[in-house]
């Protein structure tokens, strides 16, 4: 099997080459044996992976919890039910609680919007961005 050097890698997963580093590093890819000069030698496992890994992040998932499923997809014969039930079912509350955190950023820039469109000029203590940001909170 030919191997790949961390340059082809990148390109082939379409990230930058220090992606692929951060990832061997973090453990989400297999570390690949050298070349006598020292170059690291990917296998075309590491492309897959990485793209495994992209598509996961665009889901919304954290790096660790990639690393978990791409334990679960790569190490295990069988699926733990249990186990993918309980990380299923926190994601989801994950999940809802940034929708509500979402809706409510949305409703203060909507009111942002519609103060413009009725006083074109105000001072900017009380612009509702401005005093969300400068008073904390969620």
């Amino acid at each position: 099997m030919s191997r790949l050097t961390v340059s082809r890698v990148a390109k082939a997963s379409n990230v930058n080459i220090e992606t692929v580093r951060y990832y061997e590093r973090r453990g989400l890819i297999s570390k690949p044996p050298r070349t006598e000069s020292g170059y690291r030698m990917f296998s075309h496992e590491a492309i897959d992976d990485i793209q495994f890994i992209k598509r996961a992040q665009d889901l919304g998932f954290t790096l660790e919890e990639i690393k978990n499923l791409l334990f679960v997809y790569k190490k295990e014969d069988y699926f733990p039910v249990e186990e993918m039930y309980q990380f299923a079912a926190v994601k989801i509350q994950e999940i809802e609680e940034k929708i509500n955190h979402l809706n409510n950023f949305k409703s203060l820039l909507e009111s942002a919007i519609i103060r413009q469109d009725s006083e074109p000029k105000f001072p900017k203590n009380e612009c509702p961005i401005i005093r969300k940001l400068s008073e904390g909170g969620n």
